[in-house]
């Protein structure tokens, strides 16, 4: 209770636990046996990386949890296998290009929709809030009208993870393009009440929920090129989230400005925790690595130069 009262939300480990109980009262057999048994048995019933991990994880809970209550339990080490390899098979975010970003808008903007006319306008300005202002997709789900203030050109972002409220200043591009379609889902007749969802979805008459957000803009991958046709393999919404801060670092290095001096306005305006969370989303491209020898060489190569002694 005390670390959800931070912002930590620690849903996994509730469903660990969950499960294991589950497992347990299908097993009466296990009544009587030791803990490291019990665990040992459910270790077993799937032969799966994931749930070795899990497994795993869960004894550290249970061991911590006994300790607590009786400090007499000697501590017991783990194996870090499982969990490395889970960490290994780990996927990398793909980072969109600019013209990678242009092409799903442009896909967006002619997405076969003849039952749901705004639908297309939908997609677009999702994803060009999930790139330009890098929400997550809950964040896009429970928007509400109330929250755009087109007089100051900024977007509201309630309460969302780590339970924190953030005003976000949009460019005047994506001002405009947010105008139209605010004015879009008026003609469609979109409910005009503060509290109703931005994203308004006619045929339900409500907001859509952040699984349809996800399904919606995955299509407009494919669609675009950018990901399989099936499966699970390729980007993910979140990685819009992951590009916009790769690219803005980039856009701040081509302008002559040291990254390391906005990367704290950059977290705040991420809606994170702290700076580690934001240097989490900064993965080494190419060209981000290219930009950043580039800097070193301008300013840092110098400094390592010593004068020729007489």
């Amino acid at each position: 209770m005390l670390m959800r009262s931070r912002g930590y939300q620690y849903e996994a480990q509730a469903h660990w636990l969950l499960r294991f109980d589950r497992f347990l009262q299908a097993r009466p057999d296990l009544a009587e046996q030791p803990l490291e048994a019990m665990i040992a048995s459910w270790a077993a019933a799937k032969p799966t990386r994931n749930h070795a991990a899990e497994c795993q994880k869960l004894a550290r809970i249970l061991t911590k949890a006994r300790f607590r209550l009786d400090p007499t339990i000697p501590p017991k080490r783990f194996n870090p296998r499982p969990e490395r390899e889970v960490a290994r098979e780990h996927r990398q975010p793909h980072i969109f290009s600019p013209a990678d970003v242009r092409r799903m808008l442009d896909t967006a903007r002619t997405y076969p929709s003849p039952d749901a006319p705004l639908r297309p306008l939908t997609l677009y300005t999702m994803i060009m809030l999930a790139y330009c202002a890098g929400l997550r997709r809950s964040e896009l789900a429970w928007l509400d009208l109330g929250d755009v203030d087109l007089q100051s050109s900024t977007i509201t972002i309630r309460e969302t993870k780590f339970y924190k409220t953030r005003i976000l200043p949009l460019s005047d591009s994506v001002a405009v393009e947010l105008r139209a379609y605010i004015d879009a889902r008026r003609r469609a007749g979109g409910p005009q009440n503060p509290k109703s969802g931005l994203f308004w979805h006619a045929h339900l008459n409500d907001r859509y929920r952040p699984e349809a957000v996800t399904t919606m803009i995955t299509n407009v991958m494919r669609r675009a090129g950018l990901k399989p046709a099936s499966g699970r393999t390729g980007p993910r919404v979140h990685d819009l989230r992951h590009s916009m801060v790769v690219n803005r670092i980039l856009q701040w290095y081509r302008s002559g400005i040291n990254p390391q001096e906005k990367l704290h306005f950059l977290s705040t305006y991420m809606g994170h925790r702290d700076l580690h969370s934001t240097l989490v989303y900064i993965t080494v491209t190419q060209d981000l690595l290219q930009e950043a020898s580039e800097r070193f060489r301008a300013l840092g190569a110098p400094c390592l130069v010593t004068e020729a002694r007489p």
